[in-house]
């Protein structure tokens, strides 16, 4: 049986890049889908401002003349200037379980990365820290967050049969929290009190953009030493903020500022959107926004999304203070749960952080890296 890998190039073609995850994840209980258009915008430079610093390809596989599979491959010129590497990334994996056609996506994308230079090829990684990363390694019977990622066993173990490595993993967790103990509160209080540091919470999507522009300084300046980091400029924070604003809930977002004013630290959580997106099935119209609407009056279980402190700051109980300050809305709202997003697995004061809590760690996820 002949396999073929073909540049998606055509609408038509890229929207059946999109939707081969919702045959492959057809009868699974766990997948959740992206929006179909979202997920469709975020593949073309009209819509995605990434493209500015990125090259990108994209390539679908056929065997028999049937879509079997699906890869991306990014170069981020932006992260290879920060570092001083060559390295491309692989991103958006997604192959029927034939090491065959997952040998072919991958070959495809290798020889792409050595015809631009580049010496080293990473991934699942995305354009930026806040798009796609990590394959699913544990946790195939859990339900992930809208911001994590699902695969099926056999997408880890088809890239280590083709000579991939670890390089990071992240963690995730299951949190159970319960009535805030009246010691965080006065410690909660004592610490702001003596770093001159005061909470702000907000009430409505108007209050909660105001400060948008100083969450994404602040996530530049906090995750500047991470792995896969790049700063993100105005067209991108504008990007995320169309991209993501309408999905959250302003009371489950804290800033927290100093005495002069200068935000420190963020928390963003957000009513978790999975079963809602299961049942939208990628789709808004015509009852996709119904599913969605419900789940974001009526949580059950929030969903942490990003946490940013500044370095100098995270020894002075800062996220200490946008726990506490979450913990408060959350039991306005009566959530119990929460689902984290990946933390690296080397990130031991955060761990630490969630191991005070009643938890599960149920998720890991990792980037893989191979030399060319």
């Amino acid at each position: 049986m002949s396999i073929l890998i073909k540049e998606a190039l055509t609408e038509k073609e890229l929207k059946t890049f999109v939707k081969l995850p919702f045959k492959i994840y057809k009868h699974n209980a766990f997948w959740v889908p992206h929006l179909i258009r979202q997920e469709y915008d975020a593949l073309i430079p009209e819509c995605n401002p990434a493209f500015e610093f990125c090259k990108v390809k994209w390539w679908i596989a056929y065997k028999d003349g049937e879509v079997v599979g699906r890869l991306g491959g990014i170069i981020n010129t932006l992260w290879n200037e920060k570092k001083n590497e060559k390295t491309a990334r692989f991103t958006r994996f997604e192959v029927i379980d034939d090491i065959e056609v997952s040998r072919s996506l991958m070959n495809v994308a290798e020889n792409w990365a050595r015809t631009n230079g580049m010496n080293r090829i990473q991934g699942p990684l995305g354009f930026t820290n806040l798009d796609h990363q990590g394959v699913l390694v544990e946790g195939f019977n859990h339900l992930p967050s809208v911001a994590s990622v699902y695969h099926l066993p056999y997408y880890h173990k088809h890239l280590e049969q083709l000579g991939y490595a670890k390089e990071v993993d992240w963690v995730e967790f299951r949190l159970t929290t319960r009535e805030i103990p009246e010691k965080a509160i006065r410690l909660n209080e004592l610490i702001k009190e003596r770093f001159g540091l005061k909470a702000i919470s907000f009430n409505s999507y108007h209050e909660l953009k105001r400060h948008a522009h100083g969450i994404f300084q602040l996530l530049n300046k906090a995750f500047a030493e991470l792995f896969s980091v790049v700063p993100l400029n105005d067209h991108m924070r504008d990007y995320y903020v169309k991209k993501y604003m309408t999905f959250l809930n302003p009371k489950l977002v804290k800033v927290v500022l100093d005495e002069k004013d200068q935000m420190v630290g963020f928390i963003i959580g957000m009513p978790s959107l999975s079963e809602a997106m299961q049942k939208a099935n990628g789709k808004l119209w015509p009852f996709g926004w119904w599913h969605l609407k419900n789940a974001m009056q009526k949580p059950k279980v929030m969903d942490l999304i990003l946490t940013g402190v500044l370095p100098k700051m995270q020894a002075q109980g800062v996220p200490a203070i946008l726990i506490t300050e979450l913990q408060k809305s959350m039991i306005d709202l009566g959530i119990n749960y929460i689902e984290t997003t990946g933390m690296f697995e080397t990130n031991e004061k955060a761990i630490q952080i969630w191991k005070n809590y009643e938890h599960i760690q149920h998720k890991r996820k990792r980037c893989y890296t191979k030399l060319l």
